[in-house]
């Protein structure tokens, strides 16, 4: 019996009634659990140990890498032994617990090898042979493209986003590999495997692929691996770490890391460790299965193009979601590839400032520094800042032309100022600190100004066949013979039937998104994406009549780079009753490159949920008043 509930699932009574109702049949007896350890380079130490707790795991996985990681990884490779790979790893969420790991058979998977996977090995067998045991450890090189930059430039190498050319001085240059490279491994009996730059959810595929022997040519089944993998690459995040209904989570202090039990059909239940926090529902997974992934019938990574707008969600029991129904198209035939480059250095002061008047004080204060800091260049012959910014923090700087508290009475002047050279950046934070007795009173000592590197991204598309990938098993290294030849067409993509449109209604009453929808978003490039999940079908209809791609666009207006050229995508995804969008050059340069506060776009899908969808007023008395009070004291200017 499979049942479909509500998304938001937050009452108790009701979950431990779904628990009671029955669950799924998955008709197929072996089951894989993989437990996911980490979700970035400085996760939790707790994880590991958390998982151990669980009967019958076969695999950790651990996912460490981002492409700000790369490119500091591969900084760090330069100036330190060790720097070019995710120590933490080895030193904290491995070796601790290796005589458990090797006398229970739990395999790891890791893609901690950032730009070193051979360095990050050794250090792995120094380690472990230094408390007697001799794990059998693989690594897989290839992905690391830094010594071919010329070649890549001889090439005409063109951004996929903005068609610039290859930038001069790479930091990193990584090829985003795919899952077999791991499947092999493990064929080979690897205890260890660690990988640099694969693509995140490849970490599970692979065990996946090797302990149910799937095919290159299964398209389905490689899109289900990735769903599972996409949906616990985050950590947390699927197990109740940044939900929407935030106050139905509990004890976020010890929140539970997500475990996938995971059958040969492709099929999975998303769960978590007992007597942990966090939170599995419907509504906690959907969020995860839309973060980021644009175009939710062409998620495109190297081993399928996966199509999750028909994934059915429901919840088997309390903390436990059962997740299906992913497909899949042959793969593109081609690697992306993405460099970081060092475009000069940013300083970023914080200044806070308290009591009466404190946003204009802080407002006046901001272009005070920035004035008195390019008086000082020019005096001294030094060229001009590359950019500034300028955000009050307390005052909804985030929130544009909808920020209502301009009384706040102890706000943070964040300033922040990039330079070619190193000394003119860090000429700026020092210079902070005479606002102190030249300024506002008020102002209190400035949060150290912090000076680092500015590292930019540069995408593009590489032919499979151009990157040869090696596999090294303790010591025995061999080339890889991948699968390369691509075969996605766009064109057969089927889009789902355009819905009905919402019921015609004499009256209408505008309520918050947030009584009707979850949403999450988050950054890629210079642009973000966004899911919108009605809490029930019914409700569905009322959102799409008002977040047409022309009415987010000007909720957003305030934040493209381009306003006049704003432009937003809608997709529809029935299966889990939701939309995604994508919302363009928008980030000013993105997670890399932006100077903003939110450079990673994690806050944009909460600014949307105070959105005013007209509904009927029999509807609204419907809807929980407790959501619909968040919504209280709105400047409702209309739908735009």
């Amino acid at each position: 019996m499979v049942i479909h509930c509500p998304v938001d699932s937050r009452d108790d009574a009701a979950r431990h009634w779904l628990h009671g109702a029955g669950a799924v049949n998955l008709n197929n007896d072996k089951v894989v659990r993989i437990g996911a350890a980490s979700a970035q380079l400085l996760d939790s130490v707790t994880a590991v140990e958390q998982l151990l707790t669980v009967d019958g795991l076969d695999y950790l996985v651990f996912d460490f890498l981002g492409e700000g990681s790369m490119g500091h990884l591969s900084l760090m490779s330069k100036f330190m032994p060790g720097g070019g790979f995710a120590r933490e790893f080895v030193d904290l969420h491995v070796i601790p617990h290796l005589p458990e790991l090797l006398a229970r058979g739990i395999r790891v998977v890791a893609n901690a090898g950032g730009v070193d996977p051979a360095g990050c090995a050794a250090a792995l067998r120094a380690s472990a042979e230094a408390i007697g045991l001799r794990p059998r450890i693989a690594f897989v090189e290839g992905d690391d493209l830094r010594g071919r930059s010329e070649e890549m430039r001889a090439r005409g190498v063109r951004d996929m986003f903005d068609d610039r050319a290859c930038p001069g001085a790479i930091e990193s240059m990584n090829a985003y590999l795919g899952a077999f490279p791991i499947a092999a491994a493990l064929d080979e009996g690897a205890d260890v495997v660690i990988v640099g730059r694969s693509v995140d959810s490849a970490v599970t595929l692979g065990p996946l692929i090797h302990a149910f022997g799937w095919s290159a040519e299964q398209h389905d089944l490689l899109a289900a691996g990735t769903l599972v993998g996409h949906l616990i690459e985050c950590g947390t995040q699927v197990t109740g770490g940044t939900f929407t209904d935030w106050r139905s989570v509990p004890d976020w202090a010890n929140g539970g890391f997500p475990i996938a039990e995971c059958h040969a059909d492709g099929s999975a239940v998303i769960t978590k460790p007992p007597g942990t926090g966090g939170l599995v529902t419907p509504g906690t997974v959907i969020e995860q299965m839309l973060y980021e992934v644009s175009d939710p019938q062409a998620y495109v990574v190297p081993d399928v193009v996966c199509d999750f707008s028909a994934v059915s969600v429901t919840q088997q029991g309390p903390d436990r979601v059962f997740v299906s129904g992913a497909r899949g198209y042959p793969p593109t035939a081609t690697y992306k590839v993405c460099a970081t480059w060092q475009r000069g250095w940013r300083c970023t002061v914080l200044q806070p400032i308290v009591a009466i008047d404190a946003v204009p004080r802080a407002e006046r204060q901001a272009a005070a520094l920035l004035a008195h800091h390019a008086a000082l260049l020019e005096r001294r012959g030094i060229a001009p800042v590359l950019g500034s910014r300028s955000e009050v923090i307390g005052a909804e700087s985030c929130l544009g032309p909808r920020a209502r508290t301009r009384g706040a009475r102890e706000v943070i002047a964040r300033v922040v100022v990039e330079h070619a050279e190193r000394a003119a950046a860090e000429l700026f934070g020092r210079e902070s600190y005479a606002a102190l007795t030249t300024m506002s009173a008020g102002s209190l000592i400035p949060v150290s100004p912090v000076v680092v590197p500015v590292l930019r991204v540069f995408s593009f598309l590489l032919e499979k066949t151009a990157v040869p990938v090696t596999l090294d098993v303790d010591g025995r290294t061999r080339q890889l013979a991948l699968p390369a030849a691509g075969g996605f067409d766009p064109a057969a993509i089927v889009r789902p039937p355009v819905p009905e449109p919402a019921p015609a209604c004499r009256e209408l009453v505008p309520v918050p998104l947030l009584a009707l929808a979850i949403a999450r978003s988050g950054e890629k490039g210079n642009l973000f994406n966004m899911a919108v999940i009605a809490r029930r079908p019914e409700l569905l209809p009322w959102i799409r009549a008002a977040l047409s791609p022309e009415g987010v666009a000007d909720w957003y207006a305030h934040l493209f780079d381009e306003p006049a050229a704003r432009r937003v995508e809608r997709f529809e995804v029935p299966g889990v009753q939701a939309l995604n969008f994508v919302v363009h050059e928008c980030l000013g340069g993105g997670i890399m490159g932006s100077m903003r506060l939110d450079a990673a776009a994690k806050n944009m899908a909460q600014l949307l949920l105070e959105f005013p969808v007209p509904v009927p007023p029999a509807l609204r008395v419907e809807l929980d008043p407790a959501l619909l009070a968040a919504g209280d004291g709105a400047p409702w200017l209309g739908a735009p």
